[in-house]
């Protein structure tokens, strides 16, 4: 899938631990575009099984619902990741969030696992890129989204583990970490990916927060994932389009919808030449309303 073809919008997507029953159900009316259900950090180890069984029984009772419903597995290397991958495959959800990944093949695999459980084709998979590893390796992992076979359709930064294992300060404005999150959002949009801003971890901090999602929507991210539903309602702000931009997407497609322009690969608005390839990008804003 790539992301002309994308119309649904992903500002806002909130992780929730499947070990938490409580916000398991408050998930279903948060209004955030999307949900990680994460069996990984923040589940332990002795109670990872008894979690994606709960996982299990709320997906199959909320099947129908107004956002995207991801799972977030635990690698194909422990103990959980194979559990993870066949319950994921049975529960009708939209997207396999795989962590840590940080190679192609690792992408070849849980697709493979993905159709040896019988996942539908519509099942996706999303890649977390929050290694050193993962981050040299992003555009070769992107190339993968060309292929109906890989299933992969998003990346999802990690600042706090990509912080961890390279050493750098987390400072405000993100000066340490920019270079290397452009890096991962070139190797996506040229793969046809969607790219999803990592988290912030100061969730009391809203002026810091909504700071972050206007730069993020400036670098070209589609989306950020949030740890706290106070997150989200800021988020779909920053990563939305002004009035202005609407505006002349509208202009740009009804342009491009009258008779005598269909068949024109250029045209004028207001003084301005117009290409397709600004149809294309108005769709996109238009998508995310």
């Amino acid at each position: 899938m790539s992301m002309k073809n994308v119309t649904r919008p992903r500002r806002s997507v909130l992780f929730v631990p499947a070990a938490n029953a409580r916000a398991l159900e408050k998930s279903l009316e948060l209004g955030a575009d999307a949900i990680i259900y994460d069996l990984e950090d923040s589940v332990a180890d002795e109670v990872k099984a008894a979690s994606r069984e709960a996982l299990a029984a709320h997906l199959s009772a909320h099947q129908h619902v107004p956002f995207e419903r991801i799972v977030r597995i635990n690698t194909l290397d422990s103990a959980f990741g194979d559990d993870d991958v066949k319950m994921a495959a049975e529960a009708g959800i939209d997207a396999v969030l795989v962590p840590k990944l940080e190679r192609p093949q690792d992408v070849i695999d849980v697709a493979r696992k993905l159709d040896r459980a019988d996942a539908p084709e519509n099942c996706r998979i999303w890649a977390m890129i929050e290694t050193p590893r993962g981050i040299l390796n992003a555009d070769e992992i992107a190339q993968l989204g060309s292929r109906s076979s890989a299933r992969l359709s998003a990346f999802v930064v990690g600042p706090n583990d990509i912080a961890r294992e390279s050493g750098i300060r987390t400072l405000p404005g993100r000066p340490y970490l920019v270079p290397w999150l452009m890096q991962i959002i070139l190797a996506a949009k040229a793969g046809g990916l969607e790219v999803m801003d990592g988290v912030y971890n100061d969730f009391k901090n809203v002026q810091g927060f909504e700071a972050e999602c206007v730069q993020g929507a400036s670098m070209g991210f589609d989306g950020k994932t949030l740890i706290h539903p106070n997150q989200i309602a800021g988020a779909n702000r920053g990563f939305s389009p002004s009035e202005d931009e609407v505006a002349h997407a509208k202009a740009v497609v009804e342009l491009f919808t009258q008779p005598e322009n269909m068949s024109k690969g250029v045209v004028s608005l207001n003084g301005q030449m117009i290409e397709r390839l600004h149809l294309h990008m108005a769709e996109r804003v238009l998508a995310k309303i």
